[in-house]
């Protein structure tokens, strides 16, 4: 394990490697941890909900993962990494070596991908209760300045808009994955400076056009890969 104090840092880009055990082998868990003062929105399955959040993991788990258990799964793994408090815990059978991350005027985007299974949507029949499965495409955003919780949902709309631009730009068809994930971090109010709030978050405000660039580069090259080129093409 690495020491504490390597796990924790205000910048996405000083998300640390570390790894865990399961179905007979080792895989990578992707740790983040800006401490405390910060407020996170996310569709995840361990720490969804707007509230304080002190840390994200993202564990790669094997494909075809079948544990029921997958909130209490992701808190050992935290616990195991050390973490303390509340944290967002998200779960994909992508690779998380290969995660990409942007910037853009101060925003931040991490993204780790798999596309193998994908489709759009609305698609006609689907749905059903299912137990929760690894995502796929996971997002993980950070902002420096504080939103309201209006603006931190349109923050999730704006970065899920941007995900599927750059999809589209690559020639996926396909909105996303069934599995995807987001989670958007931003300073609580109470520790903002100067006191202001952002009230907006969509694409054409300043900081939710950040996001949605940054978020668009890194799904971009988290996918450009992953994708077979078109018939008669090399």
């Amino acid at each position: 394990m690495l020491p504490r104090t390597l796990l924790t840092g205000p910048s996405l880009a000083d998300a640390a490697f570390l790894s865990h055990g399961e179905q007979g082998r080792e895989w990578p868990l992707l740790v983040w941890a800006p401490g405390p003062g910060v407020r996170m929105v996310s569709s995840a399955v361990l720490g969804g909900g707007i509230g304080e959040r002190q840390w994200v993991v993202n564990a790669q788990v094997p494909p075809g993962y079948t544990r029921l258990d997958p909130v209490a799964h992701l808190r050992d793994l935290a616990s195991g990494a050390g973490l303390e408090g509340s944290g967002v815990g998200l779960m994909t059978a992508a690779s998380v070596a290969d995660r990409r991350h942007a910037v853009d005027g101060g925003a931040q985007a991490l993204v780790t991908a798999g596309i193998g299974v994908r489709g759009w949507a609305a698609a006609p029949g689907a749905g059903g209760v299912a137990a929760p499965r690894p995502g796929t495409i996971n997002i993980i955003v950070s902002l420096p300045v504080p939103l309201t919780d209006a603006a931190l949902v349109n923050a999730v709309a704006t970065a899920t808009e941007a995900k599927v631009q750059a999809l589209v730009e690559l020639g996926a068809d396909a909105s996303g994955t069934p599995t995807d994930a987001v989670c958007v971090a931003a300073p609580s109010p109470a520790v903002g400076a100067g006191g202001s709030v952002e009230s907006f978050a969509g694409p054409r405000s300043v900081w939710g056009a950040r996001l949605a660039r940054a978020v668009h580069t890194a799904t971009r090259a988290a996918c450009a890969g992953l994708l077979a080129p078109p018939a008669g093409t090399r």
